[in-house]
């Protein structure tokens, strides 16, 4: 498609935040869109002006049957999609020993396994027309791990992985996949978004309990400004040759290069090993 052509957009989770500010950009510029809530009707009273284009449809990304209902109530109502962005998801803050299964288990089934069911059900399509591309929202978490973030880190580096592999997959097909890895934004992430760890150990006082405190002081101060982020993935899907990565914020650049450097030292360093570990040639 070229830069210009109108497109069909479903996107998840958009009665705030990126999500939502997708919405606006994707109408802006006269393309269409399927937007899933829990509350589309907040969505849709949002953009009246624009009824003839959107479509707000009620989903829970954990119930495979609201999946499939959505994406068929996409293509009856417009006739196919070209992008799905995958937006859904929210955070756990906590230290690893302090985040429980059943803590870590609701943020996989949103993040992960929410992530994968609408993909899966959404690629057939995408097959048949030989033809889409897939956005899937990571976070700068999704690259570097960060202390009280690790159930959360572990949810996006399987996004990465996941999207990575689809990529590969995709490509043959005409389909393609971008990874979004935003720094901290002016979002609800911090906020209602954002679950907490019941368990409190006061070893971790200096490290994840510090994030704790920061969450609270941080939020609503964030440097990234999620209009311009919607613009920049706006900018990025529409373009000739779409980036697997898109690093979204300068904190985001800095934290990922500042780990390339810290990685590349240690394979330097422990190349030697790391050669001896095959059969002799």
């Amino acid at each position: 498609m070229n830069q210009n052509q109108k497109r069909v957009w479903f996107i998840t989770g958009t009665s705030q935040g990126f999500g939502l500010e997708l919405v606006r950009a994707a109408l802006q510029r006269g393309d269409s869109v399927v937007a899933t809530s829990r509350h589309p009707q907040k969505v849709a009273a949002g953009f009246k002006d624009a009824a003839d284009r959107l479509l707000a449809v009620a989903m829970d990304l954990r119930d495979e049957k609201q999946v499939a209902d959505a994406v068929q109530a996409a293509l009856k109502r417009f006739g196919h999609i070209d992008v799905l962005v995958n937006n859904a998801g929210y955070g756990i803050m906590g230290a690893v020993e302090e985040v429980s299964d059943a803590e870590f288990s609701g943020v996989l089934e949103t993040n992960v396994l929410g992530l994968l069911r609408v993909t899966r059900t959404v690629l057939p399509h995408f097959r048949e027309r030989r033809s889409g591309q897939v956005v899937n929202l990571s976070s700068i978490g999704g690259l570097v791990g960060l202390p009280g973030f690790g159930a959360y880190n572990a949810t996006k580096f399987a996004v990465e992985g996941l999207s990575e592999a689809l990529a590969a997959e995709g490509a043959p097909l005409g389909i393609k996949v971008t990874i979004v890895e935003p720094g901290p934004f002016r979002t609800d992430f911090l906020g209602g978004s954002l679950a907490e760890a019941a368990k409190k150990l006061p070893d971790y006082d200096s490290t994840s309990g510090q994030t704790r405190v920061n969450a609270s002081t941080r939020n609503g101060k964030q440097p990234g400004d999620p209009v311009r982020a919607a613009e920049a993935i706006i900018k990025a899907v529409t373009s000739e040759n779409p980036p697997l990565h898109l690093l979204l914020g300068r904190f985001a650049y800095d934290r990922v290069h500042v780990k390339l450097e810290a990685m590349h030292k240690d394979f330097e360093t422990w190349r030697e090993v790391t050669m001896g570990a095959d059969f002799p040639a």
